[in-house]
């Protein structure tokens, strides 16, 4: 069966794959699998092409029975909270985070304000390719649009719930948030002053045409690290287009990878909260550091699959105290089971407030490693599983994880060689205590993953 849904939900370019007649096809989909009469939250960020969007995908789900509650425009997050915590069954959110700028997508969010599992996501892929879609009587068409007008009210009360805003209030604070010209402008500084935070906001109005690319990545960054010293600010936090990522700069001006980050949280979020389980969740991508710096905590680190939505799972069904990625996705299961960078930046705040250290002297507190991220044309999948077996060949004596291809652990050393879900690539990750050291073992696994490539060809 031809696949819509990717990583995580489905994307395509507006107006050219993504087209107003698949979007009420994928609405007609989608509220074919929730039952007549659900109760349904829908919302969109800023992207252009998503005010049509928005319409066409409501048009299938009324035609299909669904109650729908126009929440307007929010960051991913704070739709999937408002799902969560309130009546609603489930929701669909019109984004596509951090994809470049000509991309519209849809997510689908369960009752429990996770993203759609996969089969369920093969459940709304049959009926849209079979086109099998239920279509209620005209009788019982009454009333099925209303506005959730407190929805952003909602989820930002719901974030300083979660922290010790009276600590944090007693540091006169300066942070500069970048928040991609889009929906996280429309939360973040707001959570961010209620706890007494004096905010610069970047790259805050909202345009289907963002100043920078909508990933926040250090070379996407440059802008805002240099507004981050020049100013004197704290830290920085960047958003991506649906703020459920936050990725932090800090007070030097460096551009934190979000598992360093991500292991400062993690510490911190066992110290001030014991009755959570001592173990986090986060996928392959993720550097081994953060299993030195947690070991002394005795917090255990479970490796899974690159996805939030498989982070987000494994979480609910073994307990943890958070899951993350190393691109700026961290998860809080007090507050909710998704990623979401409102909430992650309060948690930086408490963190900080508490140890009473700038960021740079925590960044500084982590292990050393030099990460170099590259990737490989794939012409043919069906070569990945030799090309992961000459790895392991080559790196005998490792630690192997195979999750998610092979992640090879040793001496302060990892490699990772994984296949894209969403491009035909190989993605290689090397991670090394020195710059040099990872560019010559980079330089050995390109080598020798070509020799197997080249051989299948």
């Amino acid at each position: 069966m031809r696949r819509l849904f990717g990583t995580d939900g489905v994307r395509g370019i507006v107006n050219e794959w993504f087209t107003p007649e698949r979007a009420l096809r994928l609405g007609l989909a989608i509220g074919s699998y929730f039952g007549e009469g659900a109760e349904i939250v829908v919302g969109r960020d800023a992207r252009a092409g998503n005010e049509f969007m928005v319409r066409a995908v409501m048009a299938g789900l009324i035609s299909s029975g669904l109650r729908v509650y126009d929440a307007g425009l929010l960051p991913t997050p704070a739709l999937q909270y408002n799902v969560r915590r309130r009546w609603f069954e489930g929701g669909v959110m019109i984004t596509a985070s951090h994809n470049p700028p000509e991309y519209v997508g849809v997510k689908v969010v369960l009752s429990d304000g996770v993203e759609a599992p996969r089969e369920v996501e093969a459940e709304i892929e049959r009926a849209y390719w079979e086109e099998r879609f239920r279509r209620v009587s005209w009788a019982s068409l009454g009333e099925r649009v209303r506005r959730l007008d407190d929805a952003i009210e909602f989820y930002v009360d719901g974030i300083v719930s979660q922290v010790d805003d009276e600590l944090i209030k007693r540091r006169e604070w300066r942070v500069v948030v970048d928040t991609a010209n889009n929906v996280g402008a429309l939360t973040t500084p707001r959570v961010l002053r209620r706890l007494g935070v004096k905010v610069l906001t970047i790259n805050s109005d909202l345009s289907h045409i963002p100043y920078r690319e909508p990933e926040p990545l250090p070379n996407t960054l440059n802008d805002t690290s240099k507004i981050v010293t020049a100013v004197g600010a704290d830290f920085g936090v960047a958003h991506d287009g649906d703020a459920d990522r936050a990725i932090f700069i800090d007070d030097r001006g460096r551009v934190m990878p979000g598992d360093r980050s991500a292991a400062l949280l993690c510490k911190h979020i066992a110290e001030t909260r014991p009755g959570l389980p001592r173990r986090v969740v986060t996928a392959v991508s993720s550097s081994t550091l953060i299993e030195e710096y947690l070991r002394s905590s005795g917090i255990e680190v479970v490796w899974t699959r690159v996805g939030s939505i498989v982070i987000a799972r494994k979480m609910m069904e073994i307990g943890a105290l958070a899951g993350f990625e190393e691109n700026g996705g961290f998860m809080f299961p007090p507050h909710q089971y998704v990623r979401d960078g409102a909430m992650t930046t309060a948690l930086m705040l408490e963190f900080l407030a508490r140890e009473r250290v700038k960021l740079s002297e925590a960044y500084d507190s982590l292990p050393k490693r030099y990460l170099i991220k590259d990737k490989l044309p794939l012409p043919n999948r069906e070569v990945v599983p030799k090309v992961l077996e000459a790895v392991k060949s080559m790196l005998e004596g490792a630690r192997f994880i195979e999750v998610d291809g092979v992640k090879a652990i040793w001496d302060g050393n990892w490699v990772l060689v994984r296949p894209s879900g969403t491009e035909p690539v190989l993605r290689i990750f090397v991670e090394s205590p020195t710059e040099k050291e990872a560019e010559e073992l980079l330089r050995k696994i390109k080598s020798e993953i070509m020799k197997v490539l080249g051989a299948g060809q």
